[in-house]
């Protein structure tokens, strides 16, 4: 074999070599992304422009939530806080709009509290989805029907599916908070012709 093949045949294996090692990377950084996010993964993939754009979008995210510290809430704040989500969901039976509406100030007011920047509703969903991947999609949906409620144009049940998610953002922000049951359907009415 003359040298210029021999050469030709070095650059093909050490592309091969380079372009097997980069793609296992891609899987290994694309497998720990999906791992960390969840179902929040698969989300964001879903509504962007392909694996990559999501997969960037995701580390955005990560790269962003890093630039600020969120700490547990101090113990007494915390109570005050299950105290009040309590009190949210016993009202949520006699005055539902209201008590969705507060749910969405209560989880604002536990974020800023924790350390989260909250000026825009995009970043905290994001910033929270770094933290607890399992509960972004509840909170986007419960935070759509305090803006579908704020229109007028929020039935009952949606009002109810929206404070059953804010539970859960509570629950993930304030751990051991015991919020007790979903809130009942209906009137307290209701209840009493039932």
């Amino acid at each position: 074999m003359n040298t210029v093949v021999v050469v030709v045949i070095v650059i093909v294996v050490v592309v091969a070599i380079v372009g097997v090692v980069s793609l296992f990377f891609r899987r290994r950084r694309s497998d720990q992304l999906r791992q960390r996010f969840g179902p929040e993964y698969e989300r964001t993939v879903e509504e962007s422009d392909g694996r990559r754009a999501a997969e960037r979008g995701l580390r955005e995210r990560e790269r962003r939530r890093s630039e600020f510290e969120v700490t547990p809430v101090p113990e007494p704040d915390a109570d005050r806080y299950r105290e009040e989500w309590a009190d949210i969901q016993h009202r949520f039976v006699d005055q539902p709009a209201e008590a969705v509406a507060r749910a969405d100030q209560l989880v604002v007011q536990i974020m800023r509290d924790s350390g989260y920047p909250v000026d825009d509703f995009e970043h905290r969903v994001d910033d929270i989805s770094v933290d607890h991947p399992e509960v972004a999609q509840h909170y986007r949906e419960a935070h759509s029907v305090a803006v579908a409620q704020a229109a007028g144009s929020a039935d009952t049940e949606r009002l109810r599916l929206a404070v059953t998610s804010y539970r859960q953002l509570v629950d993930a922000l304030l751990p051991d908070s015991g919020n007790g049951p979903e809130p009942e359907r209906g009137s307290s009415d209701d209840r009493e012709h039932a």
